[in-house]
């Protein structure tokens, strides 16, 4: 097969896919989404008190700043 009828049967394929999808879109177009399953019960939420007194700073002992570089080293 050469490379042009190659490219053409790909045109094919793209148009026929096209037209495919518009036909979907037209049909889905006017229905109603069906009403889904009842599901498991969702779980309970639990809520979590953060407290307002600062970190240890030892938790942030050698660590760089994400997107800002080391701390000891100047952005250009």
């Amino acid at each position: 097969m050469s490379l042009q009828d190659e490219l053409d049967a790909v045109r094919r394929h793209l148009d026929e896919l096209t037209r495919t999808v518009e036909r979907l879109e037209r049909e889905a177009g006017g229905r109603r989404p069906a009403a889904a399953a009842p599901g498991p019960e969702p779980a309970p939420v639990r809520m979590v008190t953060v407290p307002d007194t600062p970190y240890d700073s030892t938790l942030w002992t050698d660590s760089d700043d994400e997107g800002l570089g080391a701390r000891d080293r100047r952005a250009p």
